[in-house]
């Protein structure tokens, strides 16, 4: 290599480095901006904060069961809600993705066209989903199944084509080559590649949405987080925290399962 072309490497990875920088120290002052806006650089504002948390431990101690008996109703609301509403978006989300991504053998306008409408449905966040849908069929959890079928769509359109984006191309081409269909290459090359990826999405949504159901019950949608609103507002901190324990049990199990789950899935991959 000669001098003036190591030179010319020398200045554009000096060139590199200082764009590197600048962008590393205006999103940190972004952030920073960010945490002012907010009122966190604000130490006033944290003078009372341990006190009150220790003070709603002390109330919320020890958590109340006495009304177990009436939260299975609610409870049995919201896992179906998740799971109902999980399902509807993976059930949506698949061939929509297979739409949006790039190897799949969609013309590229149509990509396009999908992961827009994918974006834009996600952009709406689930409560406000829950709104439009409880005043569209009514209280229940109905509309909590809708508004989080409709936002898992958006979400695990996204995760489901990248990951298809992600495989490795070989057998596609090979498949391709032998003269097979786009839905061939997609069944028989894409999907089983990708299938490990999807469930972890698919488990990590389901999981997201067992939370989620419990705030739509504020709008309307039923379930079990309208007991816990409804704990809160009577200071009934006690049964609150045994709610919430109910909950984390709920969330917890759904974790343990869908870790078989996965795990299965990949002595089967």
């Amino acid at each position: 290599m000669t001098e003036a072309a190591y030179a010319a490497l020398a200045g554009e990875w000096r060139r590199r480095q200082t764009r590197r920088q600048a962008a590393l120290a205006l999103a940190a002052a972004a952030i920073l901006a960010a945490f002012a806006y907010a009122g966190a650089l604000d130490l006033s504002r944290y003078a009372d904060a341990l006190p009150t948390i220790a003070q709603l431990a002390n109330e919320s101690f020890p958590p109340d069961f006495s009304r177990w008996r009436e939260w299975g109703r609610p409870l049995l609301e919201t896992l179906a809600t998740g799971v109902a509403g999980t399902a509807l978006g993976a059930v949506l989300a698949l061939p929509l993705a297979s739409l949006a991504a790039r190897n799949a053998g969609a013309p590229v306008w149509l990509n396009e066209i999908v992961r827009f409408g994918l974006g834009a449905v996600r952009s709406l966040p689930g409560l406000i989903w829950g709104v439009i849908f409880v005043a569209a069929v009514g209280f229940g959890p109905l509309p909590g199944v809708l508004a989080l079928g409709v936002h898992s769509t958006g979400m695990l359109g996204k995760l489901f084509f990248e990951a298809l984006e992600h495989v490795e191309p070989g057998p596609g081409a090979a498949l391709r080559a032998q003269g097979a269909s786009r839905l061939g290459v997609f069944r028989f090359a894409l999907l089983p590649q990708a299938l490990p990826r999807l469930t972890d999405a698919l488990i990590y949504r389901l999981e997201h949405n067992l939370r989620a159901a419990t705030t739509l019950g504020i709008v309307g949608a039923g379930g079990f987080g309208l007991e816990i609103v409804t704990a809160f507002h009577l200071f009934e901190y006690r049964e609150a925290s045994a709610l919430i324990l109910v909950l984390l049990g709920l969330i917890t199990t759904v974790n343990f399962f869908g870790a078989r789950l996965r795990r299965i899935m990949l002595r089967g991959h």
